[in-house]
């Protein structure tokens, strides 16, 4: 155990993570900061509508900006809306082991309840990552919410980069991870009448550190539910760095907590961004609708 003072850094982080947030103006949407590290409020936006071009390409860049995007002010979207106004953003994703609605194959309903025996994203993930080309985005829209918890937790995954030493950095940025569904996936949906009986589940191989293609910013990716190996490491050296990188990228300063409200929206970058749902609502019942953009293949290139 160390010995030096518990003062000791904290001005540095606290100095990191001012830097965080992109200075970013907008003109045809309207922001407000959430934490001075991750999430915006949004308003302007009218999801039933057609979305101006000038609005989409501003909230494209927020996006990548601020990991997160929260909007309160819209009604209970219909099927289409959602999809519609999802597609704006790219093509829709359709998820590997889900059950699939025959209409609506790229809608996935999220329903936790009292006969449930999971939920959701109940650990630290980055939606699907172990696609050989993850989602660049996901949009969930809240319908029926419990009396009090069900919230979700984001984590900005540029600040998690950021607060490494930059011997971390510059080790991490030559290593890729193995990212394994089998685990998180197989027998996941049963409950839902899903039969995965001789399902192949996607295995994919993804630099530690990503570079985002539309901020050009560095951002760590690998995630619990999905990393299962650091390539060209020894299995236990392997353990015992993916065991410090999921404690380090969980820290509560890189954090938003996000209080749903019935018809709350939140659309989130998964190329920078990991979510954790809280299940501590047992047995009230959490519905909504969510859609997943496609993505690309995850790339490092050096800054």
């Amino acid at each position: 155990m160390s010995e030096r003072p518990l003062h000791e850094g904290k001005l540095d982080r606290a100095q990191t993570l001012s830097n965080v947030r992109s200075k970013a103006t907008y003109e045809a949407i309207s922001i407000n900061p959430v934490t001075p590290v991750i999430g915006v409020e949004v308003e302007g936006v009218d999801m039933t509508s057609d979305v101006p071009d000038a609005q989409i390409e501003e909230l494209n860049q927020a996006l990548a900006n601020h990991n997160v995007l929260f909007f309160r002010d819209q009604p209970e979207l219909t099927a289409e809306q959602q999809i519609a106004f999802a597609k704006r953003f790219g093509e829709l994703h359709i998820h590997p082991a889900a059950p699939q609605g025959e209409k609506y194959p790229e809608l996935f309903v999220i329903h936790t309840h009292g006969e449930s025996f999971v939920n959701n994203g109940a650990d630290w993930h980055t939606d699907v990552s172990c696609d050989e080309e993850p989602p660049l985005g996901t949009m969930l829209q809240i319908h029926r919410t419990p009396p009090s918890g069900g919230d979700t937790l984001f984590a900005n995954m540029y600040a998690a980069y950021d607060a490494l030493s930059e011997k971390m950095k510059t080790f991490l940025s030559e290593r890729t991870a193995i990212h394994d569904s089998e685990r998180a996936f197989r027998g996941r949906y049963a409950d839902k009448g899903v039969d995965d009986t001789g399902a192949v589940f996607p295995r994919n191989e993804h630099p530690v550190v990503r570079t985002h293609p539309v901020s050009g910013r560095q951002a760590l990716y690998v995630n619990e539910t999905f990393t299962s190996r650091i390539r060209a490491m020894a299995e236990d050296e392997s353990n015992a760095l993916l065991e410090f990188l999921f404690r380090h990228v969980s820290r509560p300063e890189f954090q938003v907590r996000f209080n749903w409200q019935p018809n709350s929206i939140a659309f989130w970058d998964n190329r920078c961004t990991q979510h954790l749902a809280m299940w501590d609502y047992w047995p009230n019942e959490r519905y909504g609708h969510r859609v997943t953009v496609k993505g690309d293949r995850p790339f490092y290139k050096a800054n």
